[in-house]
């Protein structure tokens, strides 16, 4: 035995590349699978995310053991000691890698002293692959994702009728903004009870968490998929029960609703128990067969082969420095708040609530609750990306970057959005029942229990509107500054102060 595959915990496919080029010699090549503590110490992770990552490891590992490979499936402080010494026990040449998705782990396999060659094959768990995004990318004068999003259906065949867009149109966003109505009363989702395997990682995580590893979030109860079969009948059960209403309420919040009409794919995807061209495939096979209205199906294809494949294609093509974007300047430190969950702000305690709960929450919890507040209140956008990283179940370098330094808080200055996701009380009260059961006065924005969205909301457009002004899209929002009185201005800017005063002392802004 002369090559070695190591597969990475979010790798956990037969299909990915380097295990594909071994197939017809698998009882001839050793595998290795490393739960690694140090790299879980570097930060804090919601401990679902610890116990889904490593129970999908090990039953990986069975699947790998039934298909005949040989498979090692360490747990050690670190990488490089199992692995060498793997190497050394097969007597290696080669070591076979899939690239890993993000950067500080490729870094990782740079660094790495190894007795042999190691060889890494192109990452295939995506529908575009880096060099073809680039590809794409090189060159224009901008970046947007409906631009993108065109691009795939086209180059992939999907909702497509000859060259033009199934249903006429690309987008049916319009209709996917419906607001919640009073006893919306979704389908349950398919949850599935730890088996002993899971059981074990549950035991370890907890012992671990109340040991060595700093984490988040409540460890149970743990309901998350852990095999590929069981992601297989999460997306049946998705395709089958919420996908013909998924579109029309896909932006709506309601207490007591974590999951409403939404997929919980996200997770199974990004460890590679589901591939995107079969859940793809899921969804138009409904369409085609069961007459479903387009807004559903279209804007579930949006979210997978649009934001997932242009968050990963503009996270490589960026760069590095990427991670250091703060085109507002924003220095406010992040309130204990989102850590504990204990604010008396209905919306934000809902949703925390929520995260801690389960690791989840949808994308518009995610962009209009937490990642809105942390724009307009202007807390530090690298501070901000990591506590996205270190909550939800389907983090990962690559996903939160783009997602939230970029569409979240416009910390980049517009290389991905073409305007700032800022809004006031207004957009809550809208798409959502909580300022209905909220303390503040959502129509408020000075005053006596004026809602915080409010106030930092217009602070926002104050203390940047020459900035914004650069903005095309901003303009006429900037133009209600001009009927706003110099009272009201420095009213709205003092409460905006004090309530940064008040959770972020240590705060530089």
């Amino acid at each position: 035995m002369t090559i070695g595959i190591w597969v990475l915990g979010d790798q956990l496919s037969l299909n990915q590349s380097a295990l594909a080029q071994r197939r017809s010699q698998a009882a001839d090549t050793p595998v290795l699978l490393i739960e690694s503590l140090n790299h879980v110490q570097a930060r804090p992770y919601h401990r679902q995310k610890l116990v889904l990552v490593w129970s999908a490891m090990r039953h990986f590992a069975d699947t790998l053991r039934q298909q005949q490979w040989p498979v090692t499936y360490e747990t050690a402080p670190d990488f490089q000691t199992p692995l060498v010494q793997w190497i050394q026990a097969h007597n290696l040449r080669e070591v076979w890698v899939m690239a890993p998705s993000d950067r500080p782990f490729q870094e990782l396999l740079e660094t790495l002293d190894l007795p042999c060659e190691l060889k890494i094959w192109p990452n295939n768990h995506f529908l575009w692959s880096e060099e073809d995004f680039r590809t794409w990318a090189t060159g224009r004068k901008r970046l947007l994702m409906e631009d993108f999003y065109r691009e795939g259906r086209k180059r992939f065949g999907i909702l497509m009728t000859g060259d033009q867009p199934a249903g006429g149109q690309w987008n049916f966003d319009k209709d996917n903004r419906k607001p919640p109505k009073q006893g919306l009363q979704p389908p349950a989702p398919l949850w599935f009870e730890p088996d002993a395997i899971t059981q074990e990682v549950l035991e370890q995580v907890r012992t671990l968490t109340a040991d060595s590893v700093s984490a988040y979030g409540h460890l149970e109860p743990f309901r998350w998929a852990v095999t590929r079969d069981q992601a297989l009948e999460v997306l049946q059960d998705f395709v089958e029960h919420r996908l013909p209403n998924f579109g029309t309420y896909q932006d709506a919040m309601v207490t007591g609703q974590d999951t409403l009409w939404h997929g919980l794919l996200s997770p199974y995807l990004n460890l590679g128990l589901l591939d995107p061209r079969e859940v793809i495939a899921a969804v138009e096979t409904a369409y085609q067969q069961r007459n479903l209205a387009l807004n559903h199906v279209e804007g579930f294809i949006r979210q997978v082969m649009g934001w997932r494949e242009y968050m990963r294609g503009l996270y490589r093509f960026l760069g590095a420095d990427y991670a250091d974007s703060n085109w507002f300047g924003h220095r406010a430190t992040l309130p204990e708040f989102f850590w504990t969950g204990k604010t008396d702000l209905n919306c934000l305690r809902q949703t925390l609530d929520q995260v801690a709960r389960t690791g989840y929450a949808h994308h518009i919890q995610r962009l209009m609750i937490l990642g809105n507040f942390a724009l307009i209140a202007g807390l530090d956008p690298q501070a901000v990306e990591q506590w996205f990283h270190a909550v939800f179940i389907d983090a990962y370098d690559w996903v939160m970057q783009t997602n939230v330094l970029g569409m979240g808080l416009f910390a980049d200055g517009g290389r991905l959005a073409s305007k700032p996701y800022a809004a006031s009380a207004n957009y809550v009260g809208r798409m959502s029942d909580y300022c209905g059961q909220c303390t503040y006065n959502a129509k408020a924005r000075t005053g006596q229990g004026a809602c915080p969205f409010n106030f930092f909301y217009w602070d926002f457009l104050l203390r940047h509107r020459e900035k914004l002004a650069s903005q095309g899209r901003m303009s006429l929002i900037l133009g209600n500054l001009k009927r706003m009185d110099e009272a009201e201005a420095q009213e709205i800017q003092s409460l905006a102060q004090a309530w940064r005063d008040r959770h972020a002392p240590e705060s530089k802004s």
